[in-house]
């Protein structure tokens, strides 16, 4: 059941992460938002997921510990419990990029099962979002990614064997065909190196 809160968080995200555009862009970040939030609901996640997953990188794009404070205060413990597990990193700058994705690795072994969900379904929507640019624009979309075209790879393919491992959703199985399919176009695209 979804009620005002859900709307209340819509409306939070929103101020939280206006003006704030996908890498290398002008898709308007809060859809990427509200696309997790539909996939954790389709999923079989509550309200308090949904709204998590709405706000699941406020902490770590807008504010740190002040805006996880504020989702607390707002949405409540679990909520905010929540946040803090799909959260790699309260600080600014962030630390490497690496070091922030084995450790966020090493953490969803052993997350709860709803920051799973909602990890799985962030990560879904990035990857279908991935594979489009890929067929758009070809290599030239790897130099939007920290990680580059190696790092990213190599991320994708970690957490697919995490979630394969801990999660039976059908979104694993899309997520399965995405990685599958991003590692042969990406081997195939012109200027690639071969795995």
């Amino acid at each position: 059941m979804i009620t005002y809160r859900f709307e209340e968080a819509l409306r939070y995200t929103y101020q939280l992460h206006a003006g704030q555009v996908r890498k290398g862009t002008r898709i308007p970040y809060f859809s990427h938002l509200m696309a997790v939030s539909a996939l954790v609901l389709e999923d079989g996640g509550d309200e308090d997921q949904a709204i998590a997953a709405l706000l699941h990188d406020a902490v770590e794009d807008q504010g740190g510990m002040a805006t996880w404070q504020e989702i607390h205060r707002r949405f409540g413990e679990r909520v905010a419990i929540m946040v803090d597990g799909l959260t790699d990193t309260y600080g600014s700058p962030k630390p490497p990029w690496r070091n922030r994705k084995e450790r966020y690795l090493e953490h969803l072994r052993t997350a709860g099962p709803e920051v799973q969900r909602i990890s799985l379904a962030d990560k879904l929507h990035n990857s279908r979002t991935l594979l489009n640019d890929l067929r758009k624009y070809g290599n030239a979309t790897w130099d939007r990614f920290r990680g580059g075209r190696e790092g990213t790879l190599w991320y994708y393919r970690a957490l697919l064997e995490i979630f394969e491992e801990i999660n039976d959703s059908i979104l694993v199985l899309e997520f399965s065909e995405i990685v599958s399919e991003i590692e042969d176009l990406a081997g195939d695209l012109p200027g690639s190196r071969s795995r």
